[in-house]
């Protein structure tokens, strides 16, 4: 069934008459969802099937953010207390072959958890590298502070969220570790020359370039765009994602309301689209910011369409999984190099 290259947020913990009829007409291609969206596990899984009668797809993704530590935006009574990323990092110090295990594990848990509410997609893992001094909106959501290291922790949660029941979308590419402020509140530009970023944080994106879905982050790489962060440059995009990186997934863009793009909306999500991002991510739920992205997203269709439905294929029959037994294996892991 056709559908609109966007993600949109909603209000509420349901659907407003007004949210319903824009989901019906503008078909977006899924949902996102926050901490305003969450109450309980019935309720989460009638706003999931809201969304899906709305456009007529039984198969239309919805996202969250469900990374563990501070970005996890369902938590413990209604769902486990996951770690941060960077707990698996100081496990793989010691003993990589038991990080890469409690990594795995931990992410079924994640992907089971967010399976059996209705919520198909995981916007993790994050394979940006950490550098020191920087902003720590990275911070603790990075794996280590190795490429390779983060490279093989990413597909072990990879492979744990698919087998769990939810699709992974790496992130931020081509990465944000080098940010020297918070792209939630303004532009990060980067100063590094090409040669050390594909020696450093490109690393971790090409080495899992077969993910099925990535997410661009809003900064600029001087030595690539001076002028345009990554969300907004086909020298990016085309020269470093698709090019170097090698990446041919779906291209998500980060969310457009963030504060390090200028302009509106609309505007911010037509040149992503010409800068050759597949489908533009609005996450704030505001209605009149919703109808600017609808307006700019065109049909998923050719090779976009292709990528989306490549990805939406990984997604098999949920399998009942025991979570308590995951959590128990994951902590055990943690827990024996007291982590």
């Amino acid at each position: 069934m056709a559908t609109r290259a966007f993600i949109s947020g909603c209000q509420g913990l349901a659907l407003t008459p007004e949210e319903r009829a824009f989901f019906r007409d503008a078909e977006p291609w899924g949902l996102i969802l926050f901490g305003r969206n969450i109450e309980s596990p019935d309720q989460i899984r009638s706003l999931c099937g809201q969304f899906r009668e709305a456009v007529g797809r039984s198969d239309a993704p919805v996202l969250i953010d469900q990374e563990g530590g501070r970005v996890q935006r369902i938590r413990p009574p209604l769902a486990s207390a996951h770690p941060a990323a960077a707990a698996y990092g100081r496990l793989y110090e010691i003993d990589p072959q038991g990080a890469l295990t409690a990594a795995r594990l931990g992410a079924e848990l994640l992907g089971a958890e967010l399976s059996s509410l209705g919520v198909t997609v995981d916007c993790l893992p994050v394979l940006d590298l950490p550098a020191q001094g920087m902003t720590d909106a990275i911070g603790d959501r990075a794996y280590a502070s190795a490429p390779e290291a983060i490279a093989r922790l990413g597909r072990a949660v990879i492979d744990g969220l698919l087998a769990g029941g939810a699709l992974p979308v790496v992130k931020h590419m081509p990465g944000h570790g080098r940010a020297t402020v918070d792209s939630h509140f303004h532009l990060p530009r980067v100063t590094a020359d090409r040669d050390t970023l594909e020696a450093t944080d490109f690393r971790p994106f090409r080495a899992l370039a077969d993910a099925p879905i990535g997410m661009t982050g809003h900064i600029v790489f001087e030595a690539i765009d001076p002028d345009q962060p990554a969300t907004l440059s086909a020298a990016v995009i085309g020269g470093i994602i698709r090019g170097h990186i090698g990446f041919d997934g779906l291209l998500l863009t980060d969310d457009l309301s963030m504060k390090a793009l200028s302009g509106g909306v609309g505007d911010s999500a037509a040149r992503a689209f010409v800068a050759g991002c597949d489908v533009a991510l609005h996450c704030n739920g505001a209605m009149s910011e919703m109808l600017e992205v609808a307006a700019a997203a065109p049909r998923l269709e050719g090779r976009s369409a292709d990528r989306a439905a490549r990805a939406l294929a990984l997604l098999g029959p949920r399998a009942e999984v025991d979570v308590a037994a995951l959590a128990a294996a994951r902590d055990q892991l943690l827990e024996s190099a007291s982590v």
